[in-house]
């Protein structure tokens, strides 16, 4: 190394986070600076520098170091590792959703007894493989050592009702014949099909099922389905009470006559709904008219059909409603709300009501313990209402922890119903005088029919702009 130009009072070396690259750079600068290529390297060495030295710059270097002065360049770099993959389920049987349509026959004649069913298992038949993950490499730092690698994840099979996996845990089995679906939680399931060949009524009773069922007939009122698959009416509804883990598909369509409900984790689908109560963690989609009923959906109301017509009762949606005509000519009162989860929207009622009830019982606290205090204070309070003080005192640390949780969750609520974005309501046809629409915490009352025509929040406001489909 150069006696006249002591390298390590001229140059440093620095190393990046995970010291992959090497960096040179002159702390001191003298136009007479000369080192050989030899003391350079000699110099990087010294500062543990022994992997992917980048040879052309260190030539570079010894022989015109001035241009390197005002510069921090890489002087080695070594190598980076290569991640490894995460792993995965495959899902070897189909569970994609599909509708399910009546069997046709290839003269086009349709037969409503036959359904044909998608997705079904036997059992003992390959549902899922597990993919493991892939390993990675280790990379090397320039000093020589190694740079770790980031693992990828093992994947996990999601087990639900009907499902086995083998020992080893690279494969998942239909325990039973049936129909193979999905959770919301991505839980796979199978669930065997329930299927009624008739009317549900006195001769068939209530049905409490855990997979789906298929009603070749009509459900009476006053009788219950409940199933943690699907339910499928060949029929209609009338004021029974149906349950489903799943979706919900009436191909008859539901009169309630105000009795009953039906009810869906998933979609609801119905040729029409009247007097009917309805809700829906997915879609409601109907094809024909929604009259005087109260409808609740997750995410959207669709009735565009060729008649697309909702009349009177109350629409809630989380997103979208969409409907061809809303309301009539008589201004039958129609109220549209979306932009909130409906269940959000009913807690926050029932909030506001515990909230209030809590507040007058701290009233009755504060005030009893405002006499015991005075009590106290002159000296006149007896063990018993020692005791009845101690007691108040603790209710009342209690119902303030409680009522600021009442008060956290209706922030939260509101909070949520500010965020409005998506929400809309698109009317295809005409929206009548006596409807209104609500979306989020903004209210917009319809005087007047108004045609093609889209609800959305704006700058604090409901605005109405042009629909186009």
């Amino acid at each position: 190394m150069s006696e006249q130009f002591p390298l390590d009072q001229y140059l440093s070396i620095t190393f990046s986070q995970d010291k992959s690259i090497a960096y040179i750079q002159f702390v001191k600068r003298d136009e007479q600076f000369k080192c050989s290529v030899s003391d350079l390297e000699q110099f990087i060495r010294k500062n543990e520098v022994i992997h992917g030295l980048q040879q052309d710059t260190v030539k570079c270097i010894a022989e015109n170091p001035e241009e390197y002065f005002f510069s921090r360049t890489p002087i080695a770099i070594g190598q980076e590792p290569v991640n490894g993959q995460d792993g995965s389920i495959r899902m070897i049987t189909d569970i994609n959703e599909k509708e399910h349509r009546p069997l046709e026959s290839e003269d086009g004649k349709v037969d409503y007894k036959e359904l044909v069913k998608l997705n079904n298992v036997r059992k003992g038949q390959l549902i899922a493989e597990r993919i493991p993950s892939v390993p990675g490499i280790n990379g090397i730092a320039v000093t020589g050592e190694p740079i770790p690698y980031k693992p990828g994840k093992e994947a996990q099979f999601k087990v639900g009702k009907n499902v086995v996996v083998n020992p080893e845990n690279t494969a998942m089995y239909a325990a039973i014949d049936g129909l193979i679906t999905k959770t919301e939680k991505g839980k796979i399931n199978v669930f065997p099909i329930y299927e009624i060949n008739g009317d549900v009524d006195y001769s068939i009773g209530n049905i409490d099922f855990v997979g789906t069922v298929v009603i070749r007939g009509n459900v009476l009122t006053g009788f219950r389905i409940k199933a943690d698959g699907d339910i499928r009416v060949i029929g209609g509804v009338e004021g029974a009470e149906l349950e489903a883990g799943g979706s919900v598909e009436i191909s008859g369509g539901i009169i309630g006559y105000n009795k009953g409900y039906v009810k869906a984790q998933q979609n609801v689908k119905s040729s029409f709904i009247q007097d009917g109560q309805v809700q829906a963690g997915g879609d409601i989609i109907v094809s024909q008219s929604i009259l005087h009923s109260n409808i609740r959906a997750g995410k959207d109301v669709m009735c565009n059909g060729a008649k697309g017509l909702i009349v009177g009762g109350n629409i809630q949606a989380g997103e979208r409603v969409l409907a061809r005509t809303v309301g009539n000519s008589m201004s039958t009162a129609t109220v549209i709300e979306v932009g909130v989860l409906p269940d959000l929207r009913n807690e926050l009622t029932e909030l506001r009501a515990q909230l209030k009830l809590q507040m007058e019982n701290m009233d009755k606290t504060d005030k009893a313990l405002n006499l015991l205090d005075q009590l106290a204070l002159s000296g006149h309070l007896p063990p018993d209402k020692l005791a009845l003080r101690i007691k108040l005192t603790a209710t009342k640390k209690s119902n303030l922890a409680e009522e600021a949780a009442i008060k956290d969750r209706i922030l939260a609520i509101e909070k949520e119903l500010e965020d409005v974005g998506k929400a809309r309501v698109d009317i295809i046809n005409t929206i009548y005088g006596g409807a209104k629409i609500v979306i989020g915490r903004y209210t917009k009352y319809i005087k007047d029919p108004v045609q093609r025509i889209s609800f959305r929040y704006k700058d604090g406001d409901i605005s109405m702009t042009a629909f186009y489909m």
